[in-house]
């Protein structure tokens, strides 16, 4: 009966089973042995051993470039976007009369902050006579070149990335919600202030969920595309040139799959390597419930 019934729960999850091998597991593999190919997609592959890797670190400086932008991106989206989402979750946190009405309007751009028409919509909002600079036109100021102007454009594209805080301001609430109230009330009694509180109480505790959004959102900004794609096509000179742009454009506009396999597998490394030392470090920073640390 058991083994009728292990059969059973294999045959419920075979779509899901199939769906992992033939669209997860096959592409990746799949991935792997042609980063050591030649593959313009229309001939069979070519085995060119390391060459694709060689190429990368020794002659290609738009990769360089590419890279450079990617990490100047990621590093300054992710703790822009987690301190901005705690800030918030802390505000939301309070017991106020239509805090719901404010907890899923601040919910909402997480929702469509990935979409393509959001994407369009932002880049009309900063073209040159578009809203911000309207705003800025009427209190007196100079309109900004937001797309023309290699920095402007990376802080254009960070900004939209920043303002997708919405899922991991949830989760930063769901967090808060559950640390016990009489942490509080104790601390208050001592003489603590609002600062301390969340200094030595608060924030220890929610220092695993924590850890969790900063894994996720690192891995979700190194693999952003929508945005430097549809607002400034990785321009102005590739100052928004992100590596998964790199990787589609030799992908599918040269028929490099080879080579834009290899770039993929840099980049499947170099988020291995950070989440690695994410959990390294961890141990020193991250506090789980029951921990006897001295």
């Amino acid at each position: 009966m058991g083994g009728d019934n292990r059969f059973l729960g294999l045959w419920y999850v075979s779509p899901y089973l199939i769906g992992l091998v033939l669209f997860t597991m096959f592409p990746f593999l799949a991935s792997f042995y042609l980063s050591f190919t030649d593959y313009d997609l229309l001939t069979a592959p070519e085995w060119v051993g390391l060459e694709n890797y060689e190429r990368l670190v020794t002659r290609d400086r738009t990769f360089a470039k590419s890279l450079r932008v990617t990490l100047t991106y990621v590093f300054t989206t992710v703790p822009l976007k987690l301190c901005f989402a705690l800030f918030i979750a802390v505000v939301l946190n309070y017991r106020l009369k239509g805090i719901g009405l404010f907890r899923t309007a601040y919910y909402v751009p997480s929702i469509l902050g990935g979409s393509i028409a959001i994407a369009v919509l932002w880049r009309y909002i900063f073209a040159d006579t578009g809203l911000v600079n309207m705003i800025i036109t009427g209190f007196g100021g100079e309109p900004v070149n937001w797309f023309g102007d290699p920095g402007n454009a990376l802080f254009t594209i960070t900004l939209l990335r920043v303002w997708q805080f919405g899922s991991a301001m949830v989760i930063f609430l769901a967090a808060l919600q559950s640390v016990d109230k009489s942490l509080y009330e104790a601390a208050s009694i001592d003489g603590a202030g609002p600062w301390k509180i969340f200094r030595h109480i608060t924030l220890p505790l929610i220092t695993p969920v924590i850890f969790f959004n900063l894994i996720m959102q690192t891995v979700q900004a190194f693999q952003e595309f929508n945005g430097p794609f549809i607002i400034t096509n990785g321009g102005p000179l590739r100052s928004t040139y992100l590596l998964p742009l790199y990787i589609y454009e030799e992908a599918f506009q040269s028929f490099d799959m080879g080579y834009a396999s290899a770039i993929a597998w840099i980049l499947f490394l170099i988020i291995m390597t950070l989440t690695l030392v994410a959990f390294w470090s961890s141990k020193k920073w991250v506090y789980y419930a029951g921990d006897k640390r001295n």
